[in-house]
């Protein structure tokens, strides 16, 4: 049984993807590959899809990283330290993650989604790569951004060398916010008439479109921005949608590795 994923191409020496439902052991709104372990899914069928994920990948199931994201803003550096610690302080470590960066080849890094925004990022002269879990909170309070930042503050990493793809999420059409949501966005400095349409009595918000001004924003060239265009609401027997499904189900993995 092999995964089936959506592939990205940014560049040689780099792999980045998104898994889809498809190609898995887990049953139900599970069903069928999903990598998170704390979404509800059985233990077990998670632990066989990560070893169908890391052996399609020819890495090690350490070498796979995933952290367990709570909307935050924080943003974790997966160095040569971090991978020296025990499997349980690394654990801990990524409690509370929602992006990540490493710049260590065969590592590859992740986050889960199912309807939020995944930002994978590459710096193709330093060879850093970094994903980047950005729901309408971290949208919000501008993780994308402060990941950019740490990029260029740990690795030296000048966003004009940055390759971005914004992976298969919620888009405008589906997105429907209350009026607190759109006021939320407003309050905070962002260009609604760029993000926000309101059809009939209701506001919709694109997600895409606010996270690509903050790459445009950080000094990412426009033209090494990808949107897949990917629905996952719609599109949603092919990729997990909390909100078609509901939040006992499956998530995304969306990840990005350096190769030798």
């Amino acid at each position: 049984m092999i995964p089936e994923i959506l592939q990205y191409n940014m560049g040689e020496g780099v792999l980045a993807f998104s898994t889809t439902r498809k190609g898995g052991v887990s049953t139900g709104t599970y069903s069928a590959f999903n990598i998170t372990h704390y979404c509800g899914d059985s233990p077990h069928c998670v632990e066989q899809n990560r070893k169908l994920l890391s052996d399609f990948l020819g890495i090690s199931d350490e070498s796979l990283i995933l952290p367990r994201q709570t909307h935050s803003t924080n943003v974790l550096c997966i160095n040569e330290g971090f991978m020296a610690k025990s499997k349980g302080e690394r654990t801990a470590e990524l409690e509370g993650i929602d992006a990540v960066i490493t710049n260590i080849p065969n590592l590859c890094i992740g986050v889960s989604t199912a309807d939020c925004v995944p930002i994978l990022l590459y710096d193709k002269r330093n060879r850093v790569v970094a994903a980047v879990h950005a729901g309408w909170r971290g949208t919000i309070a501008r993780i994308l951004e402060k990941c950019v930042q740490r990029m260029v503050d740990e690795y030296n990493t000048s966003p004009a060398d940055i390759y971005a793809v914004i992976a298969p999420s919620i888009s405008l059409d589906s997105f429907e916010v209350g009026d607190e949501v759109y006021n939320t966005f407003a309050d905070n400095g962002f260009d609604m008439d760029r993000i926000a349409v309101r059809y009939d009595i209701r506001w919709h918000i694109d997600l895409w479109e606010a996270n690509r001004l903050q790459l445009l924003s950080c000094a990412v060239p426009e033209n090494a921005i990808y949107i897949s265009n990917v629905c996952t609401y719609k599109d949603y027997s092919r990729f997990f949608s909390a909100r078609r499904i509901g939040i006992s189900s499956g998530r995304i993995f969306n990840g990005i590795m350096l190769r030798l």
